[in-house]
């Protein structure tokens, strides 16, 4: 089997940019890879994805419950496995994705009590992994960003036009329970956490490409 790396992080957390330079690295490197990226919104799969994020189940994100929102993202991820990169990853080659299941758990978790985070976790690892078949990822890497910074680079992608946010990035108590749920899913699971601000600043990019590469390389 493959090897498959998951870079994952709110959104505004500079995934985009990290990925290119990840890209870049590992083609002046000679490193064979595949990127893939969730949800894939120009496959027809994304389509409850879609409906979801503009509000078509309503306006707020908790408007869908956890279980059902997973199951959009959940089957979006199977369709692209099964059309477009298993054979690649059965074949050996290194799969770099560009959110994962890991994001259920970042996304939708925090709709839940507290208390029923740990089933949650059991759950979706059962459906996505067991039931669904999908890979388990040999590396979670999460970049954490902290959210005063993170808005500010949203308003600049969106050149503060405000309405241009989803469901997700619009609402600043969800994010902030989706950061919450993101350190506690890495605590559980292992995931690597990298941080990219401090001093109300975002972190140099060189500094955490460096970081990236160092952790997507080891043991290669």
């Amino acid at each position: 089997m493959g090897r498959l790396v998951v870079l994952d992080g709110l959104d505004g957390s500079g995934k985009s940019t990290q990925l290119v330079r990840l890209q870049e690295y590992f083609t002046q490197n000679h490193i064979d890879y595949r990127q893939i990226s969730f949800p894939d919104y120009e496959q027809p799969s994304s389509a409850l994805v879609s409906m979801y994020l503009r509000g078509e189940f309503g306006e707020a994100a908790d408007a869908v419950n956890s279980y059902a929102a997973s199951s959009f993202y959940a089957v979006d991820r199977y369709a692209s496995y099964k059309k477009f990169w298993e054979e690649d990853y059965k074949a050996g080659r290194l799969i770099l994705a560009a959110r994962y299941t890991t994001s259920n758990a970042i996304h939708q978790m925090g709709k839940l009590p507290r208390e029923e985070w740990d089933a949650y976790l059991n759950w979706l690892q059962e459906y996505e992994y067991g039931l669904l078949g999908l890979p388990r990822p040999d590396r979670v890497i999460f970049l954490d960003m902290p959210l005063e910074i993170s808005q500010r680079l949203l308003s600049t992608r969106y050149e503060g036009d405000e309405a241009k946010k989803d469901i997700h990035e619009r609402d600043l108590n969800y994010l902030r329970t989706c950061r919450e749920s993101a350190l506690y899913a890495a605590d559980k699971m292992g995931w690597d956490l990298v941080s990219c601000g401090e001093n109300g600043q975002p972190l140099p990019i060189d500094t955490i490409s460096e970081r990236l590469i160092a952790l997507v390389t080891e043991g290669m």
